[in-house]
């Protein structure tokens, strides 16, 4: 499946014919892009705890954007500072016990390195806060709040969309605000699709 998945990119990519497409013209200050994405991973034990639920979870938001500034920067650091905010659901999956969802508000900056062509990695951070009905030993209120970072890269299609796929890590809590507290973290994969408006 990924080795199909990783040809049709190519070819995609040797069908379109903006081959010479500059991303700087894309990621320019001003532009504003509409990005529908969607997630999951499963709960990672960073610290090292003895006992943790091992819950799965996957999550999908809707995410509207701009860039900040013209593109900036030297040599292959050179790039375009984009930030946004929409909706994101995500949904728990509890062994032998009930699912989960939470609903929120998140926002998410990424910083795009554009000196690759229509290959464009970048890096991001975002934070969400809302409701959710999770119950497990981990955290058990009403609030969560979710924090993440992560690495990835669009594949600019044409000059107004592009495909992207990245790493997050995520940590979920509920910032002290209930007991318990203990909060976790999970390792989730993004794939998306950004349209950007002229």
């Amino acid at each position: 499946m990924t080795k199909t998945a990783v040809a049709l990119v190519l070819v995609l990519l040797a069908a379109t014919p903006a081959l010479a497409l500059d991303p700087a013209q894309t990621f320019r200050q001003g532009a504003t892009l509409l990005s529908v994405e969607g997630g999951g991973g499963h709960q990672a034990n960073l610290e090292g705890h003895r006992v943790q639920t091992g819950l799965d979870l996957w999550y999908a938001s809707v995410r509207y954007s701009l860039v900040m500034f013209d593109p900036a920067g030297p040599g292959l650091l050179r790039g375009a500072f984009e930030a946004g905010m929409g909706p994101i659901i995500q949904k728990y999956d509890v062994p032998g016990g009930n699912d989960a969802l939470f609903g929120g508000l998140g926002v998410q900056a990424r910083w795009h390195l554009l000196s690759f062509g229509r290959f464009v990695p970048y890096v991001e951070g975002g934070a969400a806060a809302g409701g959710q009905d999770l119950r497990v030993r981990e955290i058990d209120s009403n609030l969560a709040l979710l924090l993440n970072v992560g690495a990835g890269a669009s594949v600019l299609l044409t000059d107004r969309t592009a495909i992207y796929a990245g790493y997050r890590l995520m940590h979920v809590s509920n910032g002290n605000t209930d007991d318990p507290n203990r909060g976790f973290e999970a390792h989730t994969g993004v794939l998306g699709f950004s349209y950007f408006f002229k």
